[in-house]
């Protein structure tokens, strides 16, 4: 008992871990409310495109001495734009025009980035740092995080139909395009808030795996947020104490528990279904 209660109460005595802990908590939580609309819609490779399009607007930020997370929701709304814009005007599908624009975008960033003399990691970016996050970074992560959840769930219905069926949230007299366009800006300044806790290539699994773990457990979407929730407050907070109790990165624990969780979900669904 006692070992358990060093392994769950001590990082919290800490300045450092309760920070960390804050700021994955909050990433954790709004990422599973968007997690949800992002299964329901089908647009897990734009949150992948997304969370890579925002490097060259964070090293363009630092070159223009402006808030690096400015660049980077800039840099991610454009890449979504972008794509819109080339799939209405061609006969390309979305998923291609997705991977050449962020990919693109990527490269360019990466380009970019080793041409730039600066302090700031490469490591960091890719994968996060949540245990160096500073008081004014964990500000910064709780008011974006609030800001988009209070929006994801005051809209959550009409953003529900429009994921589900936009013909049918046409017809109802939804503003559609207003909907697309205001999904995929709190798409990206998710990600950009999400950045410090996950770093852009973890933060796809941040917005998709708690999503898709509570479809599999309950096809009411009310539920399906609730579950959502809980699952990555749990895998959030666990990933954070695992990875400080191991040394190792606190994104990565975060990740595994969630893709652990799913695994298992997945494997009582698969074998419940064999036995009816």
């Amino acid at each position: 008992m006692t070992d358990i209660g060093y392994f769950i109460f001590h990082p919290f005595t800490i300045p450092l871990m309760q920070r960390a802990i804050l700021a994955a908590l909050a990433t954790g939580i709004v990422c599973a409310l968007l997690s949800c609309f992002l299964v329901l819609k089908g647009w897990s490779l734009m949150g992948d495109a997304i969370s890579h399009a925002v490097l060259p607007g964070i090293v363009l930020a630092f070159l223009a001495g402006i808030p690096i997370i400015i660049g980077a929701f800039v840099s991610g709304l454009f890449c979504s734009v972008a794509t819109g814009f080339i799939k209405e005007n061609s006969r390309i599908k979305e998923d291609t025009v997705m991977g050449i624009v962020f990919s693109g975008m990527f490269a360019f960033g990466l380009v970019l980035f080793s041409k730039v003399d600066t302090s700031q990691h490469l490591n960091h970016i890719l994968f996060g740092s949540v245990l160096g996050t500073s008081y004014a970074e964990l500000i910064q992560i709780i008011f974006i995080a609030a800001v988009v959840s209070i929006i994801v769930i005051i809209k959550r219905r009409d953003l529900m139909l429009y994921c589900f069926d936009p013909v049918q949230a046409r017809v109802v007299g939804l503003p559609v395009r207003l909907l697309h366009y205001g999904l995929l800006s709190i798409l990206a300044l998710t990600i950009v808030g999400s950045l410090k806790a996950a770093g852009v290539i973890l933060v796809i699994a941040m917005l998709i795996a708690p999503g898709i773990t509570a479809f599999l457990i309950s096809k009411r979407f009310e539920r399906m947020l609730v579950i959502a929730v809980l699952i990555s407050v749990f895998s959030t907070v666990m990933g954070t104490l695992i990875s400080y109790h191991l040394d190792a990165s606190t994104s990565a624990c975060i990740v595994i528990l969630q893709a652990t969780i799913f695994v298992f979900t997945q494997s009582y669904a698969y074998i419940k279904s064999r036995q009816n």
